[in-house]
Parts: structure tokens; sequence; C-alpha cells
């Protein structure tokens, strides 16, 4: 590794007390795990080159979220061409939407997800309603099992999340497996449809097959515009919040104890 190697991002800071969105230049050296910042309107050092043990190379990409001494940076943009062409290439983000009949194993696969080495970076739980179904769908509306689909799709809550990482399309469909549970078993057997999935429509999961689908179907779900795209489950009755700290979910501690609680995931 260049002893001088160096990786610049643009990050973005929400700064509560001006009410103000505050934009760096943040530098990352590998080679000792050093970090500074510098102010980009008041063209001065923010942070110093400091060591910082928390901040590693693969948190580095656009579009995550970081925290640096305990503020949240979204990383918005490369700061250089090199950072670009280093980091940049590869990743991407992709919609995965947990079925009714999967979401009681949510932990399993979200577990699953992370030992592919994609990361979840946005998630929501929700029951769609019949039309949102079929907006969702909508490139099955000829299709002989569409009416079947819905059905079942708006029959129980699904979990819909983003997930960003190397060939991230790609990796999550091949997690998947074919699209019939019953041919998943047989071809793929680690397979997520192998392993919770019944049939070609109850196949515990669905993923984007392209990354103009992608973009299409996390704007369905998590639209950068006004709106919040399909509510979600959340009763706030007899609940209380669980927040599992980025440190423990990089270290893969996931198990929670039984009695099981009903999980809800919020935007």
């Amino acid at each position: 590794m260049d002893s001088d190697e160096r990786f610049a991002f643009l990050a973005e800071w929400y700064d509560p007390s001006a009410a103000l969105l505050r934009r760096y230049q943040l530098l990352f050296y590998p080679k000792d795990g050093t970090v500074e910042m510098f102010d980009v309107k008041n063209q001065r050092i923010f942070l110093r080159r400091t060591k910082y043990d928390e901040l590693h190379q693969e948190d580095l990409f656009v579009g995550n979220r970081i925290n640096v001494f305990s503020r949240q940076l979204n990383l918005i943009g490369y700061g250089d061409q090199y950072t670009a062409n280093k980091l940049g290439s590869k990743k991407e983000r992709t919609l995965a939407m947990i079925k009714p009949d999967a979401v009681t194993k949510m932990g399993d696969i979200i577990q699953l997800i992370y030992e592919a080495n994609l990361i979840v970076t946005k998630a929501k739980m929700t029951k769609l309603t019949w039309k949102q179904a079929a907006d969702f769908y909508t490139e099955h509306q000829s299709k002989s099992f569409f009416n079947n689909l819905l059905q079942f799709v708006t029959s129980g809550p699904v979990i819909a999340m983003e997930l960003m990482g190397d060939d991230a399309v790609s990796a999550w469909r091949k997690l998947l497996g074919p699209t019939d549970s019953g041919v998943a078993r047989k071809e793929a057997a680690s397979s997520l449809r192998a392993q919770f999935g019944t049939d070609g429509t109850k196949n515990a999961a669905h993923g984007s097959d392209s990354l103009a689908s992608a973009a299409r179907e996390l704007e369905f779900f998590f639209p950068s515009t006004a709106g919040h795209g399909p509510c979600n489950t959340a009763k706030y009755t007899d609940s209380t919040c669980c927040v599992i700290k980025p440190h423990a979910v990089s270290e893969g501690k996931e198990h929670l104890h039984s009695p099981k609680p009903t999980l809800t995931p919020l935007t």
C-alpha cells in the first residue's frame, strides 16, 4: 500500500444547532487509519488529521452514512478522480423486498445479506394496497399470474430494503436463487428461495433485475422527492425502540434472545 495514498469524499452533515447542512471534504488515509476534514464553504480545516479506528476503507462509498466523532456524515460524492477510479467502479444500489411468506424469517435473511457483503442502507415494513402492488409490478400486468401475485403480495406486510455493495443487483439476485422455489431447491440449495420459499409466487423475496429497475423500485418505496412512499406498519402501542449500534452490526452480533419480539423496521 502506498504510504501517501488517500481517498477523498464530499460529505454533508446537518448541524442541528444552526439548522444548516454543512459540506466538507473528507480525507481518509488507509495506511494508518487517519482522517481529516476540510470545511468547503469557509475554506478552513475542520478536523486535523487524526487517528479514528471506527472508520474503515470498506465503509467509504458514495451513498453511505458514516459516523466520525459522533457526527453522522452522508457521503455524497468523490473528492477527486483517483478516489472515483479506485473505489467507485462497482458500488451499486438495489431493492430487496421480503414477501409476506418470509417476513418471520427477516433476521435470517438479513444475516445472509450481510454475509454476502451487502449493506442494508434503508428499510421499511409496509402493507401494500392492491393499487400500490399493481403499480410496483406493472411490467407483469399482461401475465397470467398477475392477479395471483397481487393477491399474495397484499396478503400481509412486506419489508422493503435498499441494499448497497459491489455489483449489488447481481449479488442479491444470486443470493435469491431461481424464481421458482422448487427449482431453487434443486439448483441452488443454499439460496434464499430454496430455504424460505414455497413455489414460483410464494418465493420469499423480490430483487431488482437491473440498475434501471432498481432505481425505479427504490424510488417507489423510498422517494427522493416529496412524499414517503407506502406507509410503514408501526402502531406505536405496546412497543419500544431497539437501536443496534454500528459496531454490533459490523461484528455480526445480530441475534435477539427469546421471547422473540415483533420487529418493525422504520425508514
